[in-house]
């Protein structure tokens, strides 16, 4: 097992990951846990997966799972969700010393952390991440949040969890497009910051997804690492190095928002789509060599991933996309920074970038001529 220290000034936490973490929850838990009733959010599939070894765990040490279980997929984080939550962890009575437990992939996280900063003006939660896309990136850093009709993750907080149980296993429980989904973020610290990690995912990728063991335990943990790294850095995106963990985001969620927030689309699809445009656009402006913009998206293509927007046949124009990214939350003084690259492995924030050539940019990616 490996345990990756998180540094926030004043909120430390560990990251735990490695397989069978599960079946211990309670134990690894400890006195965090300080009533006899747990409260644990969590979605229908997840439930169905992995809610038997969380209740036999609690059981073993004298709990009770107390289960909110929401309909899985990007619209439950929702205002809707996110009162009825609050509602019912106020009839469950929790307190402010209690912890919550967030059992799930991204949306359950981002819900109930949002819910947990919320609650008696802050209560702790603990975040046990069940895809490839949470361990390695939003179960940790404290970015929390729902979704509005304006765009993705406009309304939240950050609040950082007070532990971290990254169980491999569950892994083997997801779908392959789900794993796919996360393995781009995987692929994102490779092409921000450590070029070395990108080729080992060329390299590795493949046989990681095939469910190797000891290749997921370092794809996690590394990815955890570095992100961990950048959150101690940089907490609330105020210096501009966590803004780096945006890499594909602002690409990525215009393509989510045309899709409807929906499973059309997931969000690592975004992602790895986002990557791609941003490697294409960095190239188009004199940037990055475009032969390595091809690499990246080629690497995607190799694992099973689209890498061109035309494939989703989306019925709008580059100058509607574009629109959605007006909604992002990185907008300073009416100006939109972009993460673009000058190499593979060396992500920078642009500050100068005009959105009418991002419009023929993205007409030309949208019709397959580039």
């Amino acid at each position: 097992m490996a345990v990756i220290p998180v540094d926030i000034a004043g909120r430390p936490y560990e990251v735990q990951v490695g397989s069978g973490l599960l079946p211990r929850l309670a134990e690894l838990a400890g006195p965090r846990l300080r009533k006899r009733r747990v409260p644990i959010v969590t979605d229908a599939h997840v439930h169905k997966a992995c809610g038997a070894a969380v209740e036999a765990s609690l059981a073993a040490a004298g709990h009770e799972a107390a289960w909110r279980i929401l309909p899985p997929g990007e619209a439950t984080k929702s205002w809707e969700q996110l009162a009825a939550t609050v509602d019912w962890l106020l009839a469950e009575e929790v307190e402010r010393g209690d912890h919550i437990i967030a059992l799930g992939g991204g949306v359950i996280g981002d819900l109930t952390g949002f819910a947990a900063a919320i609650l008696k003006r802050g209560c702790n939660f603990i975040q046990v991440p069940t895809t490839l896309l949470a361990q390695v990136d939003s179960s940790v850093g404290g970015k929390t949040a729902i979704n509005t009709p304006a765009g993705k993750n406009l309304v939240g907080a950050f609040h950082q969890p007070a532990l971290v149980l990254a169980d491999l296993d569950a892994l083997g429980t997801l779908p392959q497009r789900e794993l796919l989904a996360g393995y781009a973020e995987v692929v994102k610290y490779g092409l921000l910051g450590d070029a070395p990690f990108f080729d080992w995912c060329v390299i590795n990728g493949a046989a990681m997804l095939a469910g190797d063991a000891a290749l997921r335990e370092y794809a996690v943990a590394h990815s955890v690492a570095a992100k961990a790294a950048i959150v101690k850095a940089d907490e609330r995106e105020t210096l501009g190095l966590r803004a780096l963990l945006n890499l594909g985001h602002t690409f990525g969620h215009a393509l989510e928002a045309q899709t409807g927030f929906s499973n059309r689309l997931l969000h690592g699809e975004g992602v790895a789509l986002g990557m791609v445009l941003a490697a294409r656009f960095s190239a188009r402006r004199g940037l990055i060599a475009a032969a390595d913009a091809e690499r990246i998206a080629a690497h995607f293509t190799d694992v099973g991933m689209a890498s061109e927007i035309a494939t989703l046949g989306l019925n709008c124009d580059g100058q509607a996309l574009v629109a959605h990214m007006l909604h992002d939350k990185k907008m300073d003084a009416g100006t939109l920074p972009f993460v673009l690259l000058r190499q593979i492995g060396e992500a920078f924030l642009a500050k100068d970038v005009d959105l009418g050539e991002v419009a023929t940019f993205l007409d030309a990616e949208l019709s397959g001529r580039r």
